[in-house]
Parts: structure tokens; C-alpha cells; sequence
């Protein structure tokens, strides 16, 4: 068995041992991938589980959505929210909880690592409100963009070593994982988005978000959405998931694939900030 072979099997051991997302979570996927679904067939799942749906409101009555009255019914918030978006939250704060209860690591601060995530989100949001996209559609790119680096999750002391030489010699960390480890976060990513069963939008932000062009066609626009945002969040210093070093080549791509400019994506720097701020209420439910 080789080295990579040898790390493999140890990572497949480690998304293997992670927690699933709970029953009402994986029904809520299922529910909601039916053209036919209504509010009441949402409701009904997710009010089974109490835990769930007082997360699931204190989000939408968080200053993240800034709703002028407080919202104490589940369906009058999927009514106002749309399926979409409450699904979007549901699969949010249960991934949040797994993750949280994996391996605390030491090379990569969890707290600054969903900072990282949540900066990746709040940016794709943004950037798909200038691209256009259709509102019920934004909160798509929000937990595509929080969810990017999952990948990144089992690595273990030898992280260390990537991340020295993504900083010496100023690479990107994907290059860094690849040269050091012949594996890198994408792939991994991939393995927990197929144990969780996420949509093929957010499998391919995981799995592509270093090289969108390899997306589905589909999801191209987003993905590439999610890499410059990433891109931003990594250069302005935005929590921490090791990056420093964003791949010149692949932000050309990306700005070129979601049809902005640096200009556009640089002018949102304060409005970035302030959704930032109301977005951390994710970390506190």
C-alpha cells in the first residue's frame, strides 16, 4: 500500500465514522427534491423535530433576514421564506452540529474555520444578487459557499506540513495537498457530500470550487461564483482555512465563468462585513 493509498483508507475511516445528518434532515432533502412538495408537507417534517424547528426560527427572526414581525409559525415562515431557503437552513445548522461534534483540529481553529465559511457564503449571496439570480435562489449559494471547505475537515497533524508550504513558497493549498499529500480537500469534500447525500449544486461547490470549469454545466455559474468569493475572502483576511495564496490562473477563470469583475466583487467589501455579522447568528443556534 502506498502513501496516498495509506491515507485514503484513513480518511474513508474518518467520513465514515462522522455522524449522519438526522432522519428529519435527510426527509427534508427528500421532501423537498419533489416538484410537488407544499408548505404543510415541509412543516410536517421538520415540527418533528422541536430541535430543529426552534433553530430553524431563531434564524429566520435573526437580524440575517431582518423580517419586520417575528415569525413564531413554521409554515407562515416557509410561505414567506420559500421551500427552498427553510430547507437550506434545516441542512445548515444540522451540517454546523455534525461537524461540531468530529475532531477538534488543532492546525485548523474550528471558530475561524466557519468564519472562513460563513465570509465564502455571505460573498456568494451577494455576488448572485448582482449576477441576477432570482432571490428564492440566492440562499442556494449562501450554504454552497458555508459548506465549500468541508473537505478540509479530516485531515490530520500532517495539515501542518501543507500549510508551512502553501506559506514558503506561496502556493495555493490545494497545490499544497496535492504535491504534499496526493490528495486534496476537493476530493475528500466529495466523500462527505455523497455520505450526506447533498443536492449536485452544493456537491459540486465541494468538489469543484478550485476548478469550476469541471462542474457540472449546470452549476458552473455557481461554482464559479463560490471560487471568486472564496478568492475574496481568502486575500481580505476573512477568519482562516489555511489559504493565503489564491491561484492567479484559477481567479481569471472564475471571474470570467460568473461574468463579474474584481471591480464588482471589491465594491461589496462593506456590505460584506455587515451580512457577515448577521450571518454569525449560524454559529450560535
Amino acid at each position: 500500500m502506498n502513501d496516498r493509498e495509506a491515507r485514503l483508507r484513513k480518511i474513508r475511516n474518518f467520513v465514515r465514522k462522522m455522524p449522519s445528518l438526522s432522519t428529519t434532515v435527510s426527509k427534508v432533502l427528500e421532501i423537498c427534491s419533489r416538484p410537488d412538495t407544499a408548505p404543510n408537507d415541509l412543516n410536517r417534517v421538520i415540527s418533528l423535530d422541536p430541535v430543529l424547528t426552534g433553530q430553524v426560527l431563531k434564524l429566520i427572526n435573526s437580524a440575517y433576514y431582518s423580517l419586520v414581525n417575528k415569525v413564531t409559525s413554521l409554515t407562515r415562515a416557509i410561505i414567506m421564506l420559500g421551500l427552498n431557503t427553510v430547507k437550506n437552513l434545516a441542512l445548515s445548522t444540522a451540517i454546523i452540529r455534525c461537524v461540531g461534534q468530529t475532531r477538534k483540529s488543532k492546525v485548523l481553529p474550528i471558530r475561524k474555520f466557519w468564519a472562513h465559511s460563513i465570509g465564502v457564503g455571505v460573498m456568494a449571496k451577494l455576488l448572485a444578487a448582482e449576477q441576477g439570480v432570482p432571490l428564492g435562489e440566492r440562499e442556494e449559494y449562501f450554504v454552497a459557499g458555508l459548506l465549500h471547505d468541508l473537505g478540509k475537515i479530516p485531515f490530520g497533524d500532517e495539515y501542518t506540513e501543507v500549510l508551512a508550504l502553501a506559506r514558503g513558497e506561496q502556493l495555493a493549498l490545494v497545490t499544497a495537498e496535492q504535491r504534499l499529500l496526493e490528495i486534496d480537500h476537493e476530493e475528500v469534500g466529495l466523500m462527505i457530500a455523497e455520505k450526506w447525500k447533498l443536492n449536485d449544486a452544493i456537491t459540486d461547490a465541494i468538489s469543484h470550487h478550485h476548478t469550476p470549469d469541471q462542474a457540472g454545466v449546470e452549476n458552473q455559474q455557481l461554482v464559479a461564483t463560490i471560487a471568486l468569493a472564496d478568492a475574496y475572502v481568502c486575500l481580505f483576511d476573512i477568519g482562516y482555512a489555511g489559504n493565503r495564496f489564491p491561484d492567479e490562473e484559477r481567479l481569471r477563470q472564475a471571474l470570467e465563468m460568473s461574468g463579474l469583475s474584481w471591480e464588482t466583487v471589491s465594491a461589496l467589501t462593506g456590505a460584506v462585513e455587515e451580512e457577515i455579522r448577521k450571518a454569525e447568528i449560524f454559529l450560535q443556534v
